[in-house]
């Protein structure tokens, strides 16, 4: 038998009102209870509840339909690929039983449009997707553009979207922008804009790192910034970085700058200082280089989803460094401070 103590922490996290020890107890009922046969007819019920209760009934369930995306995306970029899948699973069907009344009452509302012949005109709505600290999540925009964010970045736009098709973007992320020659796809980062019509590509432009990198992998695209009168046109497997006022662009393999999405993390002579920086956004961390020197180091490797211990196992094996994990503490504020990893030169 369900316990009445675990019908109200999922009616909690439901509502938004659960803490993060909530959390965690409600991913692992998830995952414990996937055989359950009671547990499967409990939410059996409520998917039976929704479809048949009054449809004239207000459903504001944008607040779990965000959480559920943002939980499902942010597992996903993590290990533990089993409990992943299951919890993936059972919010799959959570998520079916919330859209059905949605898409009913949208179905039951275009159909009562249609009747009146009512011409309704769309309000501009701004929307923003984020990718927190340590997570990576994909997108789909309303002109059929798709993409992935990175680990603590943001993506901002208008709706109505396809008449404009202008975003912006604060951090990293990877395009692949559906073709549409009457209507340019234009990203604004920082100062510079990227303009293209379709194409995939990826673009870094993290406010804190002062430099935008532009990596094209198929296409064209076009790169304004103040002060130049005509824009920069790239061409595939191009770098393009943007720096205290200059321009460079180098030949690459674009590939590897759009690794991330696929959860590899992956370094071809790079900087220590530059690997140190992606180790931070990718596993949430802070690598502080104790010795100077580090940060001229060359780095090469691949890593798949290795955690943040193996990481640096390998780099000290294949490199001249040391390192020491620091646990985390509790601040004053009841909040945790990020784990921070010492590295010294042997």
């Amino acid at each position: 038998m369900i316990k009445q103590s675990d019908i109200e922490r999922l009616h909690r996290f439901a509502k938004g009102l659960s803490n993060r020890e909530e959390d965690q107890y409600i991913y692992a009922f998830f995952s414990e209870n996937e055989e359950n046969r009671e547990f499967k007819q409990y939410i059996l019920q409520k998917f039976d509840e929704y479809v048949k209760s009054d449809l004239d009934e207000v459903y504001d369930l944008s607040y779990l339909l965000d959480r559920i995306h943002h939980i499902i995306h942010k597992n996903g970029s993590r290990q533990k690929p089993t409990m992943v899948k299951r919890i993936y699973q059972w919010y799959s069907i959570a998520a079916a039983v919330l859209l059905i009344p949605i898409l009913i009452a949208g179905g039951i509302w275009i159909t009562e449009q249609s009747r009146k012949e009512t011409i309704v005109s769309e309000i501009p709505m701004t929307s923003v997707l984020f990718a927190p600290m340590g997570s990576r999540i994909s997108f789909s925009l309303p002109d059929g553009t798709e993409g992935w964010l990175n680990s603590g970045s943001s993506l901002k736009y208008t709706v109505p979207f396809a008449s404009t098709r202008q975003v912006t973007l604060m951090g990293e992320a990877w395009f692949d922008v559906a073709h549409d020659s009457n209507h340019p796809f234009e990203i604004a980062a920082g100062q510079s804009k990227v303009k293209v019509l379709g194409t995939k590509f990826n673009l870094n432009a993290y406010p804190d790192e002062k430099y935008v990198e532009v990596v094209l992998e198929e296409g064209k695209v076009e790169f304004t910034v103040p002060g130049r009168t005509s824009p920069i046109e790239m061409k595939p497997d191009e770098r393009l970085v943007f720096k205290d006022g200059a321009i460079n662009i180098n030949k690459t393999e674009a590939a590897k700058y759009a690794a991330w999405k696929e959860g590899k993390l992956v370094f071809r002579g790079d900087s220590m200082a530059e690997v140190a920086r992606r180790i931070e956004r990718w596993y949430n961390v802070e690598v502080e280089l104790v010795d100077r020197e580090l940060e001229n180091y060359v780095i090469r490797g691949t890593f798949h989803d290795d955690s943040l211990e193996e990481v640096f196992r390998y780099l000290s094996m294949t490199s001249p460094i040391r390192y020491r994990i620091t646990d985390r503490k509790m601040l004053a504020d009841g909040t945790w401070q990020k784990q921070k990893i010492l590295l010294y030169k042997k």
